[in-house]
């Protein structure tokens, strides 16, 4: 299986139980999420951005990348990030950078792409209309920090995307959190938003919810339906990265089986995200691929 994944590298300032501390971050987690559970066979390809001051952050889960398809900028975005376990975290930024630049032949290579908007800005609505044009697989797309708007302070607040229903055109499956759904439409109750969402002929959209776990909503004829998979109980370490490593995950499983159950993709996620949480060093992500599969049925 060939995976190309789009997101931008971003450095991070966790500031965490009154503690700050310099990590990778962005499109990292997603890399270290499937570097440590992919097969022998498996090949990951990954358009971001670098730069030369903190790329020691990155190298040792981008080394071990198959295709490494890297702008070289003078500085990557740094991100302050403010963890409260029971609040959504505040984000504060410098250095946004342009959308990532890149030029495949022949995206039809790969099994799937799976887009994350880290900053907001990774890519274009034309970007993404010219890789949907070229493209005949799966596109997943993790609204993330798209959701946000960026002040004149370079801190990020929800709003409501512009032209969304063009972006989610070209999209497959999407992925946001409680409070990222708000920002796809101007409805006012979450079943409103997913109805009309659904409406723009995605074919699946992941509501990610922390602690309550995850669900899954589509469509069947004219009925909405929808999976959840509840959390699994962890003792909570880390609140950064979960979310990437759920859709790296979620996405890597579904499109690895013939099937395609989205019931199984969900609960392979759904535990490797409660994984992510519960690990309170990098290295712990050496463990993944046992701490996953030994809770699976």
């Amino acid at each position: 299986m060939k995976l190309l994944v789009i997101g931008q590298s971003v450095a991070d300032i966790i500031d965490f139980k009154s503690k700050k501390t310099l990590k990778p971050g962005g499109i990292f987690y997603s890399i270290i999420a499937l570097n440590n559970i992919k097969k022998s066979q498996d090949k990951i390809s990954l358009i971001t951005a670098v730069d030369k001051k903190h790329y020691f952050l990155f190298e040792e889960e981008y080394e071990r990348l198959d295709e490494k398809i890297f702008n070289q900028v003078e500085n990557i975005p740094i991100v302050h990030l403010k963890i409260e376990l029971e609040k959504e975290r505040h984000e504060k930024y410098e250095n946004i950078n342009q959308n990532l630049v890149f030029n495949i032949k022949d995206l039809n290579l790969y099994d799937g792409i799976l887009i994350n908007m880290i900053t907001g800005f990774d890519i274009t609505l034309e970007q993404l209309k010219e890789i949907r044009k070229n493209y005949k697989g799966i596109i997943y797309f993790d609204v993330h920090t798209f959701s946000r708007g960026l002040d004149d302070k370079m801190q990020r607040y929800f709003r409501i995307i512009p032209y969304f229903k063009e972006w989610a055109s070209n999209i497959d499956i999407i992925q946001v959190n409680k409070n990222e759904l708000r920002t796809l439409c101007e409805k006012e109750t979450e079943e409103e938003v997913i109805k009309e969402v659904l409406n723009y002929k995605i074919k699946y959209l992941i509501l990610t919810l922390e602690g309550k776990g995850a669900k899954i909503f589509f469509k069947e004829g004219n009925v909405i339906k929808s999976l959840h998979e509840p959390a699994i109980k962890i003792n909570v370490k880390n609140k950064v990265g979960c979310g990437d490593v759920f859709g790296a995950l979620f996405f890597y499983s579904y499109i690895s089986q013939k099937e395609k159950n989205t019931g199984k993709a969900l609960k392979f996620a759904n535990i490797a995200a409660g994984c992510a949480a519960a690990y309170g060093d990098m290295s712990e992500f050496n463990n993944l691929k046992n701490d996953v599969f030994s809770q699976l049925d």
